[in-house]
């Protein structure tokens, strides 16, 4: 269905504008698809973006799909291989995105905030960026690989209360199942999506990987709640749970 803004007009005067954003925004699902440690395939309509895609020395089979945009967190192989993707239009590169900053592409407004990689203000593991993505009247914050003991205000601050938080909960490289959990009833999200845990085809001591991680069961104790696991998350903004009702989804990977 064809609506413009002078149809608009004629159905609501002034407010025509306001109606006709409000439109747009019910107009795509968002779809989040997770392929394991900190990396993820979003997409709405026609636009994707991916974060962290890691290398084959993860022990995992690399993520490979047509993406617009990548977000690297930091420069590590299970987190940088942008390589594994391709263009998702033709006669271009994919949009990469490795730092702190400010970012627009396709409506997507991407702000990169610097942290670090361990308690030890990076002395250990060095830095890692926290992406805040604004897309779709939502905003999400992904954290990858943060690990930090205390969360500064500066950096609370900046997240604000998160509509989508995409939060590393398996510990060894970076936060743990208690931390995590103490850093999401922090932060307040509405949806919780953890990453960076123990899954199938990540073996301890797999070359990349310096230390073992935990399965999600750990977190999921600390925060006191069950979920099953599902393939993929399918949100709109309408669709999210109120502040108070926060929600823990946990997604198989492909």
């Amino acid at each position: 269905m064809d609506i413009d803004l002078q149809t608009l007009d004629l159905w609501f005067g002034q407010t025509s504008s306001f109606y006709f954003a409000y439109f747009l925004l019910q107009l795509f699902n968002m779809v989040i698809t997770y392929y394991g440690l900190s990396c993820f395939k979003i997409q709405s309509g026609d636009t994707v973006l991916a974060i962290d895609p890691f290398s084959k020395e993860s022990g995992l089979t690399p993520p490979r799909f047509e993406a617009h945009a990548v977000l690297s967190t930091h420069g590590h192989e299970n987190h940088n291989n942008v390589e594994a993707l391709t263009a998702k239009e033709k006669d271009t590169d994919v949009f990469k995105i490795t730092g702190p900053g400010e970012y627009e592409f396709k409506g997507i407004l991407v702000r990169g905030i610097e942290s670090f990689h361990d308690s030890k203000n990076g002395k250990q593991k060095g830095k890692n960026t926290i992406y805040i993505i604004e897309w779709e009247g939502m905003r999400l914050a992904h954290l990858g690989d943060y690990g930090e003991e205390t969360l500064r205000s500066e950096i609370q601050e900046a997240l604000g209360t998160p509509d989508i938080l995409f939060l590393p909960v398996g510990g060894g490289d970076t936060i743990d199942g208690e931390s995590a959990a103490k850093l999401a009833n922090q932060i307040e999200p509405r949806v919780i999506i953890p990453m960076h845990y123990k899954i199938s085809g990540l073996p301890a001591g797999q070359a990349g990987l310096k230390a073992k991680l935990d399965g999600v069961d750990v977190f999921m104790k600390e925060m006191g709640e069950k979920a099953e696991a599902e393939e993929k998350f399918t949100i709109k903004k309408s669709g999210l749970p109120n502040a108070e009702d926060s929600k823990i989804r946990i997604l198989k990977t492909p």
